[in-house]
């Protein structure tokens, strides 16, 4: 362990460099995991597991890690003064992990149609997403070091890890439960390999416990946290109203049609990301113009990239997707208009990136949790209705709506707060 841990950490040059080669390989393998996982497991066992995998994985196993993680990373990276401990936010990890998994178990238990195929899938499934949350406390630490290639090392390893070994079982067995807990078993020793061998070569580390020390950090990231859990709520509120208004297999055509909102929010956030600095700088300076001007030069550009989406979804979008997705071609050649909607909710959630980013840098996170709070209470009201009403276009009408209300919401907060300060200051 102490020889892989020294192999990965290697030496002190040009680590800027491998910082971002290896952040970039890790980020890019872990979004195309998802969606190779849930094609793959669709073609091998059939649309009715790949519908329950897909909810299990993408949906409310993604849930469970963001109660895990409770919004703590941004934080703890840039606890740069070691205001708190390693050993302290590792001990609050655990606590979230623990809550996590109660949660998803409990889950389970009050779900009685689920069958024990679904019911094994949805928690195994918990559980390795809980232990990706496990390991970003770790990975968060390595950052905070300054050796994010270590991340990305880790990000990288893991999942090549627990994807091969869970397609091989799919594979070899064509057992969905088997392959889920053979993925499980992957990701526990992907973190003994690739986070603990590491953690222990890093002398700078703190793993001290002060007393008292884990409910103020609890508290700093909690309304961090109930944001995320509600922002999740309200991306994947079609897909719960999916779950338990239809068939799983439903939930494996959504999923298919769903698949190009991930590209866009990975395009999205590489056009909005590199401009968040430039974003404070001119706030900060209260140079207004610059920073109105910033922000509509971005609007523009994801206005741009919707026509371009729209237009390629409608001339080739179920095409492609059929190519992907052979054995539930059948039932995508009737989702054009979903596949549409659903783009153009991928888009008005870039609008939401953009707005929540502006609404950080005014320091107004009060005003996002309220506007999650609003629009998390729309989602309730409309996403089971408009499934039972109109099934998968309706799942997608929904999705399209709550993301327009959130742009409107987020959007409406940032003006208003950009005028106030605006006149303040001048």
């Amino acid at each position: 362990m102490s020889w892989l841990g020294k192999l990965l950490i290697g030496g002190d040059r040009q680590i800027e460099k491998r910082n971002m080669s290896w952040n970039m390989l890790g980020s890019f393998l872990y979004a195309l995991a998802s969606m190779v996982l849930t094609i793959a497991v669709i073609q091998i066992v059939g649309e009715d597991e790949g519908g329950i995998f897909s909810f299990a994985y993408s949906t409310f196993g993604q849930h469970m890690f963001m109660v895990a993680y409770f919004g703590m990373r941004p934080f703890q990276i840039t606890d740069t003064r070691q205001r708190y401990t390693f050993g302290e936010y590792l001990r609050l990890r655990f606590i979230t992990c623990a809550g996590a998994l109660a949660v998803g178990l409990f889950y389970v238990l009050i779900n009685p149609d689920y069958t024990w195929v679904k019911a094994s899938t949805v928690f195994l499934m918990v559980c390795y997403k809980v232990i990706d949350g496990f390991a970003d406390v770790y990975e968060a630490e390595f950052q905070r070091d300054g050796r994010l290639y270590l991340t990305g090392k880790s990000n990288t390893f893991r999942t090549l890890l627990s994807v091969g070994i869970f397609l091989g079982t799919l594979l070899l067995t064509g057992n969905l439960v088997l392959s889920c807990a053979a993925a499980v078993a992957a990701q526990i020793a992907g973190v003994v390999l690739f986070n603990l061998s590491v953690i222990g070569q890093l002398p700078q580390v703190n793993h001290r416990i002060r007393k008292g020390r884990i409910l103020p950090l609890m508290k700093e990231n909690i309304v961090l946290f109930l944001s995320v859990i509600l922002d999740f709520y309200v991306f994947s509120a079609a897909k719960y109203a999916i779950e338990t208004n239809m068939a799983d297999k439903y939930q494996a055509v959504f999923s298919a049609i769903f698949m190009p909102t991930s590209v866009i929010n990975l395009v999205a956030g590489f056009v909005i990301r590199p401009y968040i600095t430039r974003l404070s700088e001119r706030w900060e300076a209260g140079a207004f113009r610059g920073f109105s001007g910033i922000i509509g030069r971005l609007a523009a550009v994801i206005a741009a990239l919707t026509v371009l989406a729209v237009g390629g979804a409608w001339l080739i979008g179920i095409p492609v997707l059929s190519r992907l997705y052979p054995k539930i071609e059948y039932m995508l050649v009737s989702c054009r208009v979903p596949l549409i909607l659903i783009i153009l909710g991928g888009a008005f959630n870039a609008y939401v990136n953009l707005f929540y980013y502006a609404l950080i840098i005014m320091q107004e996170q009060r005003r996002i949790f309220l506007g999650y709070v609003f629009v998390t209470l729309l989602a309730v009201l409309v996403s089971s209705p408009c499934v039972r009403a109109g099934g998968i276009a309706g799942g997608a009408l929904s999705y399209m709506f709550l993301m327009a209300a959130l742009t409107a919401c987020f959007g409406l907060m940032a003006l208003l707060c950009y005028r106030r300060e605006k006149r303040r200051r001048l």
